[in-house]
């Protein structure tokens, strides 16, 4: 046995736990791991769906013959291309060369150009349907969930839904695969962490997409993501996170993070934690935009109301891990936020403006003062930090009743 694991009679997960790779994409950290899901249907017609990263290849193979035997794999569907998905896929065709591979017109766009494979493919629309024998097949395109090939298969009979990325999350699977067996609330930073650096760019499309599902599909029994948990006690759970997160509803917090080269900056930032503390936000969040990982900080700002950024300036201009937090930002449309900034400066200034530039970037509230100060921070300063602290919170505070 090769760890197949069954989800219904004739349904098995063949996916595979990376606990190797250390940071995915070549961006985001993975301390707990991160796993490939892969699901084969062994009906008349033996349906695999999606694969695995390539350097699992041999594990994936064996996992499937275990679970087919002697018989062959009819048809692979991809949902996305993504090579931690579609890595083995030139493997499955020497293994299975009679397989047809299934996906829509733009993922054979892909097919081509990371594989050379142009033959032996079934190319679908959205709603279209393939008929395994006792079972259907059918298939909803979600482009930009998050890339412009990407689509759903949902099996009709057993009620599972082949989400692809959509609902998944970091995390390898150690031991355990559906909800119903571990703790969730365990799982909620790294799945919500995987959606805001991954998914978050494009809420606006996972939102639309969430509400077309619920239109079109009467019951959803099983959600079967390709990465992280199998949904099958409360696939709905999973579904109404990820709607919460596209629509970047926040709960009560302050997430403060501050880019200080010689402690001063860093001053002011604690002054505001404090005055937030004292102002009732039993939530704060204080972060080095130069030593935590910028993955981390913006999972945290997807979760709380309230930001206070400040920052040093550097050769003219904002100190460059601050910028590129705010360019994160920037691009996955940052809204719906209370907003504080601050900025310092030795010999000349740079930070604040760039702050202001943003601020006015994001649909966020901004909370009243600005505060610049040149060289260490006095009293007069620190006060002003303390009220920015106290405004953000009743802010904060008044907008997550």
């Amino acid at each position: 046995m090769y760890n197949s694991i069954k989800l219904t009679e004739d349904v098995y997960w063949v996916g595979v736990n990376d606990k190797e790779t250390d940071i995915f994409e070549s961006l985001w950290p993975l301390p707990e791991g991160i796993a490939y899901n892969s699901y084969i249907i062994n009906d008349d017609k033996v349906a695999l769906i999606d694969t695995v990263k390539i350097n699992y290849t041999d594990t994936y193979l064996e996992k499937i013959k275990d679970v087919i035997g002697d018989k062959k794999v009819d048809y692979l569907i991809i949902n996305h291309m993504e090579p931690d998905h579609s890595g083995s896929i030139k493997s499955m065709r020497e293994a299975f060369p009679e397989m047809e591979i299934v996906g829509n017109a733009k993922t054979m766009n892909f097919l081509e150009g990371f594989y050379g494979i142009t033959e032996g493919t079934k190319v679908i629309k959205d709603g279209d349907e393939l008929d395994l024998g006792s079972r259907t097949l059918k298939f909803y395109l979600t482009p930009m969930i998050h890339w412009p090939e990407t689509m759903m298969t949902f099996d009709q009979k057993e009620k599972i839904l082949f989400s692809g990325d959509a609902f998944g999350g970091f995390g390898s699977l150690n031991g355990y695969l559906f909800d119903d067996e571990v703790n969730v609330d365990h799982f909620e930073d790294e799945i919500r962490r995987y959606f805001s650096n991954i998914v978050g760019k494009y809420g606006p499309v996972v939102h639309k997409t969430i509400s077309r599902l619920s239109e079109e599909i009467e019951e959803i029994g099983m959600i079967a993501a390709t990465h992280g948990l199998v949904w099958r006690e409360d696939p709905a759970h999973i579904i109404q996170e990820y709607d919460k997160w596209s629509q970047q509803q926040t709960q009560e917090g302050v997430v403060v993070v501050y880019g200080s080269m010689y402690g001063n900056t860093k001053v002011m930032a604690e002054a505001v934690a404090r005055s937030l503390s004292e102002n009732g936000i039993e939530q704060i969040k204080l972060f080095d935009a130069a030593r935590k990982d910028i993955s981390f900080i913006i999972n945290d700002i997807w979760k709380y109301k309230g930001i206070v950024l400040g920052s040093c300036t550097y050769n003219n201009e904002i100190f460059p891990p601050m910028e590129y937090l705010l360019k994160s930002l920037e691009s996955r449309n940052l809204r719906d936020r209370v907003l504080g900034i601050f900025g310092s400066y030795s010999w000349s200034g740079g930070a604040l403006d760039r702050l202001e530039e943003f601020s006015e970037t994001v649909s966020c509230n901004l909370v009243e003062p600005q505060i610049e100060t040149q060289y260490a921070p006095g009293s007069d300063i620190l006060e002003k930090c303390y009220l920015l602290g106290k405004n953000t919170a009743e802010q904060v505070k008044k907008n997550c009743k």
